[in-house]
């Protein structure tokens, strides 16, 4: 194999695929990437067996073959060298792999090709075709609320919900830990009328925003239900699905807060921020005490003392005080862009709903804390 390339071309390529790489395998071959050369492309592909990417550079070889290197390593001397320079890789036998750039020469260890998991990338069943930048704000919306506590795995992702009513089809995705919910819907135009739903880990979503976020255009995903399979431009990124019962949103989102405050968003996000300064970090409880357009944000600390603020709202319903968690707070207006939000209540235990006028499809449910 050997192979001429510009560091920029191929820096890239080699950051998205030496991403999902784990640090520490029981598999040797598991920390390496895949290198091909072949048919007037390289092509570098990974794999921790429940995620691959495959990514391609458009880009004539000057011998065709393949060899497997440390993926971090070859990332790290690659990100060293000088942009805009060329980099040669020369492996004749499999087992060395040369590189080359201006006076830099390193020589790494590889091995073999064979022992590289094979990377299935046939149809996966049911396809869709998306704009990039709409599913890109659908998952950055909805991912801050994935759960990491491993006991529950099956909320250890996001739910993809293809769903239809009597009129419409919906791609529906919805993250939740158990203490908040967030959920979007979008309205699509299927080329099927197939449903499904199906659990995303979060390292799948956490590598698909990085690419969905450096590209602009269709992307295509294929989906069934144990695999989903996305095209992004010349990369394919193939995962596994969470095989678990994902719980049934429809009934966590409450129908009955006839409480509705009104109230700017970046105004109670510094509010919130400020006031939850002296909280601990094992308790970030704060309190909304709601009056006449008026909410009243406090909290107390045995170790730090006390704090309170005003926040002018549009409010004209029952008084009512409720405990939440500030960060959790905090992580559903960052995630809200309108400057006036819509907060509806029901009592004081009750789980609260946070939504914005611009986009009706969003909604975020919070669980009050006791106080």
């Amino acid at each position: 194999m050997k192979f001429v390339v510009e560091k920029n071309a191929l820096i890239k390529a080699l950051s998205h695929v030496q991403s999902i790489v784990e640090r520490k395998n029981t598999l040797p071959i598991l920390s390496n990437i895949l290198i091909e050369a072949k048919e007037n492309c390289i092509i570098l592909s990974s794999t921790d067996m429940d995620i691959s990417i495959t990514e391609k550079i458009n880009h004539n070889s000057i011998e065709d073959g393949s060899t497997t290197v440390n993926a971090s390593t070859l990332y790290d001397i690659v990100r060293k060298l000088p942009d805009n320079k060329e980099i040669e890789f020369i492996a004749n036998d499999g087992k060395i792999l040369s590189i080359r750039s201006g006076s830099s020469r390193f020589s790494l260890a590889c091995l073999p090709r064979e022992d590289f998991p094979i990377i299935e990338t046939e149809d996966a069943g049911i396809k869709l075709k998306v704009d990039s930048q709409t599913f890109f704000k659908l998952i950055e919306k909805t991912k801050f609320a994935i759960s990491n506590e491993e006991t529950r795995y099956f909320l250890n992702g996001l739910y993809f919900n293809l769903r239809k009513d009597e009129k419409n089809n919906y791609i529906t995705i919805v993250g939740t830990d158990g203490h908040r919910l967030s959920k979007i819907d979008y309205l699509y135009q299927p080329e099927s009328e197939e449903t499904i739903g199906v659990i995303i880990p979060k390292k799948t979503i956490n590598e698909l925003s990085k690419l969905l976020s450096e590209f602009t255009g269709d992307i295509n995903i294929d989906l069934n239900s144990n695999k989903i399979i996305f095209y992004i431009n010349e990369s394919i990124l193939i995962s596994k699905l969470i095989d678990g019962n994902f719980p049934d949103y429809k009934r966590v989102i409450p129908t009955e807060n006839k409480n509705t405050l009104e109230v700017k968003r970046e105004n109670l996000f510094k509010a919130v921020d400020r006031v939850s300064t002296i909280t601990s970090d094992k308790l970030p409880i704060i309190k909304f005490k709601l009056l006449s357009n008026i909410m009243n944000i406090s909290t107390s600390n045995n170790e730090n003392g006390t704090a309170t603020e005003d926040v002018q709202t549009i409010y004209a319903g029952e008084e009512i005080e409720i405990g939440f968690n500030s960060k959790y707070v905090l992580d559903m207006l960052n995630n809200l862009e309108d400057e006036d939000i819509i907060l509806n209540f029901k009592d004081n235990s009750s789980p609260i709903i946070a939504t914005e006028k611009s986009n009706p499809d969003l909604i975020y449910v919070l669980m009050p804390m006791r106080i």
